[in-house]
């Protein structure tokens, strides 16, 4: 039996590894959730650190904790601005190109592995939600980013389509489990757990919104305690009423993301860092429960699985949920190669294991290798085909300023960047001598890499970045002054 020291030094040395390790994902366009796994292989029982780990269900609790951190986060950071005019197409790629997944992928694994069809599908649902932070941690590895839509539509693609790949599992999972069962079951239940979700996730929002506003901390520190302990309760909320917890706390983090509260920048930072300690943790802690010598054998069959999911399920279900949508062909194909598996598959192929069904140990390992392959094979590429599509494009080079702006009630004014233009008039004039509107305040500029404190005597230069405080109506005015042309640059 290991002392609690121990115990509490492997942690420690695990985590620092981890977080360690993502400077080679930045290095190597290596997923750094792909290399979260290894290290928690490698501190398996059948590695370097000899670690034995079996509890099914600490890991499933572990994994669900996690995954609630990582939701709320991902709802918490979503820019709604941005996925206002992508919510139906990713409405309908997270509910109805998540079945399509399922089905397509579960027949294949039924037949490829000797599988009863219900296991089949069991294992084509765990599978079928996809993993937009790995995508976007390797292209920001490589500095490119996509065109618009495909950022938005993979974010709130994966935000959402969690809830129905959990559904999917947990419904097939009582196929194979409870005699009697039948699939028509599945059908109400669906509406109950959606319905109530979405309906709990709506009425947290508000709740939590209401405590923010009402209740004045002396602390600081303690308003995240409270976004911990209210994302927690809208879990438990919905799925004591029988709805769909994640999907609650989705729509809880989004709701509160479009909403202004007090300390709301240092409240994203802090879940932003609870979500990455919630992937470390869960991808050590699974990786510590896999044997590698169990992927060995299903290898071959893994493979073809795979290569189903990549090649046929999930680009066919992309194609047709976007038919009725005025999307081209690069970017369909774009969306198709970039449905890496991430986290919560793996999640929930303990949902089998603790169920202890019949083969669930083989479901699990099966999901294991798809996961890694899928992260590997898909994810090295990604940089490969946005420009073989013609859909990179540079990734904007926002500069770190070390002032912030909490927006609070009661002030219309953000803090923005606004870059002077080189054929600018405003270039060799005195910041006094420009027309900059009455409420609208420079309070920095960024010049060759430096900061300069302004005042009313601080002459204008090419290239200038502008750290400026205002509303969007002062924003404009002032950046079509600066857009103004010099007279010799002027046709």
């Amino acid at each position: 039996m290991l002392s609690f020291e121990i115990i509490l030094l492997w942690i420690a040395v695990l985590m620092f590894v981890s977080v360690v390790s993502s400077k080679i994902s930045d290095k190597f366009a290596v997923p750094v959730l792909l290399l979260f796994l290894v290290v928690g292989m490698l501190a398996g029982s059948e590695g370097i650190g000899n670690i034995y780990f079996d509890n099914i269900q600490l890991a499933k609790n572990i994994g669900i904790l996690a995954l609630i951190s990582i939701i709320f986060s991902g709802g918490l950071d979503t820019d709604w601005k941005d996925t206002r005019s992508i919510v139906l197409p990713g409405g309908v790629l997270s509910t109805v190109g998540v079945l399509l997944t399922a089905v397509i992928t579960g027949f294949s694994a039924a037949y490829i592995l000797k599988l009863p069809l219900w296991e089949g599908m069991l294992l084509g649902s765990i599978v079928s939600s996809t993993d937009a932070a790995a995508v976007f941690s390797i292209l920001r590895s490589k500095r490119i980013s996509l065109k618009k839509p495909l950022k938005p539509l993979l974010e709130f693609e994966s935000g959402s389509n969690d809830p129905m790949a959990i559904f999917l599992t947990t419904g097939f999972l009582s196929l194979s489990s409870i005699e009697g069962t039948g699939i028509v079951s599945l059908i109400p239940r669906f509406f109950l757990d959606m319905g109530m979700g979405a309906l709990v996730g709506y009425l947290m929002t508000k709740l939590i919104v209401l405590v923010f506003k009402r209740l004045k901390l002396d602390y600081e520190g303690l308003y995240p305690v409270i976004t911990i302990s209210l994302g927690l309760l809208t879990y438990v909320v919905a799925v004591l009423l029988k709805g769909n917890g994640i999907l609650a706390v989705y729509l809880a983090g989004l709701g509160l993301g479009q909403a202004e509260f007090p300390n709301k920048k240092s409240i994203k930072k802090f879940h932003d860092g609870l979500a990455w300690i919630g992937q470390i943790v869960m991808f050590v802690t699974l990786g510590l429960l896999v044997y590698p010598s169990h992927l060995v054998p299903l290898i071959g069959a893994g493979l073809l699985v795979t290569i189903v999911l990549m090649l046929i399920a999930r680009p066919l279900s992309v194609f047709l949920c976007l038919l009725p949508f005025n999307l081209t062909m690069p970017k369909k194909a774009m969306l198709s190669w970039v449905g890496l598996r991430g986290s919560v598959p793996i999640i929930l192929a303990t949902f089998p294991l603790a169920a202890g069904i019949a083969q669930a140990e083989t479901i699990f390992n099966v999901v294991f290798f798809i996961v890694i392959a899928s992260v590997f094979i898909q994810g090295t590429t990604i940089p490969f085909v946005s420009r073989l599509l013609k859909l990179d494009v540079p990734m904007p080079d926002r500069k770190k300023f070390p002032i912030e702006f909490e927006k609070v009630e009661g002030i219309d004014a953000e803090l923005t960047d606004v870059i002077v233009p080189y054929n600018s008039e405003a270039i060799g004039r005195m910041i006094k001598e420009l027309d900059v509107p009455e409420k609208c305040l420079i309070l920095l500029i960024v010049r060759n890499e430096k900061f300069v404190i302004p005042s009313g005597s601080t002459v204008i230069e090419s290239g200038d970045v502008l750290l400026v405080l205002a509303n969007n109506e002062d924003l404009t005015v002032f950046q079509r002054s600066l857009a103004n042309l010099r007279k010799e640059d002027q046709v």
